[in-house]
C-alpha cells in the first residue's frame, strides 16, 4: 500500500479557503475513487469533496468546523496500489517533492521513534502557512508543529498570533542570554509588517435564558468575506430615486399572460437587472475588479444576484447576461433561486460574477448600504417600490409608483463621477420602460 494524501481543492474563484462541515468518512473506511469524503462549506457555495483514490481512510487532518486554506491537508488515504494514478478532478496544487520524502518517512518513523523534523525545508509547510508567518514575521523554525509528524499547520500559527507570543525572525531563544553576558546591546529588531493580528472574539457572558446559537461553516464563511470586504475595499456610498410608474403599470399588465405561458412568474427583478447590464455596456468601468498593480475590466457581464435562506446568503451568477431578454434573465433568477433553497448550487453556479444586484426591496427595505461582494468594485441595491406624492414638471402633486437605487462601491477602482453618470442611465432606461419600447421576448 501507499499512503497518499488528499488536499483542499479550489471550490471557486477567488475562494481561498474552504470549511469542513461534516465529515461523511471515518478512519478505517474503505472507499472508491470519486467517493465523497466530506461536505465542505466556502463564502460561494456548498460542495463535497471526492475522492482520488480507491483505499482505506487512514487519517483524517481536520475536524469539523475547521477552516483549511486551499491546498492544505485533509485526510490520508492507504491506497490499494502503490501505482494509483491521481485524479484531475482534485483542483488542489499536488505535493511536493519534500512532501514525499516526509510519507515516505512515517512508515519508519513507527520503528525509529517520532521522526526529527528538518525545520530548513521551506517547502514542507502549505502555502498557507508560509503567507501567515511572512505577514506577521514567524519564525517557523522555532513553532512546534501539531500536525501529523510535527508538521506546523494554519491552525497553530493562529493560535500563537491570538496568544502574542509570536516568535520573531532574525532571534532565536539562545541569542538573548549570549549578548547579555557579552554585555553587548542587541540590534533593534525590524518592524513586523503592518498587518494586524485577528482580534480574539470578545467574551460575552451568557445570562438565564440567553440562547446560545453554535456558528456554523457558512456563517464563519460569510463573515470573513464581508469582514476582506470591508478592510480592504475602501467603501463608497451613492443612491438615486426613480420613477418606476410605467415599469409597475406595464409588467402588471403582462404578468398574468407570462405565468400562463411561461408557467413563472414574472417579477420586476429582471427589469432591473436588464436596465444594469445594458448601462454597464456604456460604463464598463463599474464591471472592473481590483489586481493590486491593475484594475481589471471583465469582458463578460456577469450578473450576481443575492438568494438569500433562513440562516445564509448566497450569490450565484447569471452568466453573459448582457446577451439575454428579460424573459432570459426571469428563468435564470428563478432556476438559481430554486436550487439554493433546495440545495442543489453547485461551484459552477458561483463562478465569475463581476457586479452584483442585490433584490433588498423584496422584505421591504427602501434604503440600504449594501458590503461588496469581493473582489467585484461596485453592488447595487434594489431598493421597495412605494407610491409616494411627487412634485410633477407641470408643478402638480401625482402618487407615482417610487424606488430607491442604492450603490456600494470600491473607491480605489471607482469614483463618484462615472458612478453618478452610471446611476442616471439606470435611472433613464427604467423611467422609459413601456409597451411601445420594451420587450420582455
Amino acid at each position: 500500500m501507499a499512503t497518499e494524501k488528499i488536499l483542499m481543492p479550489q471550490l471557486g474563484e477567488s475562494v481561498t479557503e474552504g470549511t469542513i462541515s461534516k465529515w461523511l468518512v471515518q478512519p478505517g473506511d474503505h472507499i472508491k475513487k470519486y467517493d465523497p469524503l466530506a461536505e465542505v462549506m466556502t463564502d460561494k457555495v456548498n460542495a463535497e469533496i471526492p475522492s482520488s483514490f480507491t483505499g482505506v481512510i487512514k487519517e483524517l487532518s481536520a475536524q469539523e468546523g475547521d477552516t483549511l486554506a486551499v491546498g492544505e491537508l485533509i485526510c490520508y488515504i492507504d491506497t490499494e496500489s502503490g501505482t494509483a494514478e491521481k485524479s484531475n478532478d482534485q483542483a488542489a496544487p499536488a505535493a511536493s517533492s519534500s512532501d514525499k520524502k516526509e510519507e515516505g518517512t512515517a512508515t519508519a518513523s513507527a520503528e525509529t521513534g517520532l521522526p526529527k523534523r528538518d525545520k530548513s525545508e521551506k517547502n514542507r509547510f502549505s502555502p498557507a502557512v508560509l503567507r501567515i508567518a511572512d505577514e506577521h514575521n514567524i519564525d517557523l523554525n522555532q513553532v512546534e508543529g501539531t500536525g501529523m509528524n510535527g508538521r506546523i499547520t494554519r491552525k497553530d500559527l493562529m493560535k500563537l498570533i491570538e496568544s502574542g507570543n509570536i516568535p520573531a525572525q532574525g532571534t532565536t531563544p539562545a541569542q538573548a542570554p549570549i549578548q547579555e553576558a557579552a554585555n553587548v546591546k542587541a540590534p533593534e529588531p525590524q518592524a513586523a509588517p503592518q498587518t494586524e493580528a485577528p482580534k480574539p472574539a470578545p467574551s460575552v457572558e451568557s445570562q438565564p435564558g440567553d440562547i446560545e446559537i453554535p456558528v456554523t461553516g457558512v456563517r464563519k464563511a460569510i463573515a470573513a468575506n464581508m469582514v476582506r470586504s470591508k478592510h480592504e475595499a475602501p467603501h463608497a456610498w451613492t443612491m438615486v430615486e426613480v420613477d418606476v410608474t410605467n415599469l409597475v403599470s406595464y409588467r402588471n399588465g403582462v404578468k398574468n399572460d407570462f405565468k400562463s405561458k411561461e408557467g413563472y412568474n414574472l417579477t420586476f427583478l429582471p427589469f432591473f437587472i436588464k436596465a444594469v447590464v445594458e448601462s454597464l455596456k456604456e460604463f464598463p468601468q463599474l464591471n472592473s475588479m481590483w489586481a493590486g498593480d491593475k484594475i481589471i475590466q471583465k469582458k463578460d457581464i456577469n450578473i450576481s444576484i443575492a438568494v438569500a435562506t433562513d440562516t445564509a446568503l448566497y450569490v450565484p451568477v447569471i452568466k453573459q447576461a448582457d446577451e439575454k431578454s428579460i424573459k432570459g434573465i426571469a428563468r435564470e433568477v428563478k432556476e438559481l433561486a430554486d436550487k439554493v433553497r433546495t440545495n442543489r448550487l453547485g461551484a459552477d453556479d458561483m463562478k465569475g460574477g463581476t457586479f452584483t444586484v442585490n433584490n433588498t426591496g423584496s422584505f421591504g427595505s427602501v434604503m440600504s448600504t449594501p458590503i461588496i461582494n469581493y473582489p467585484q468594485a461596485a453592488i447595487l441595491s434594489v431598493e421597495s417600490i412605494v407610491k409616494r406624492p411627487v412634485v410633477m414638471n407641470n408643478g402638480m402633486i401625482a402618487v407615482r409608483d417610487m424606488v430607491n437605487l442604492c450603490l456600494s462601491l470600491d473607491h480605489r477602482v471607482l469614483d463618484g463621477l462615472v458612478c453618478g453618470r452610471f446611476l442616471a442611465r439606470v435611472k433613464e432606461r427604467l423611467e422609459n420602460i413601456s409597451s411601445e419600447t420594451t420587450s420582455i421576448y
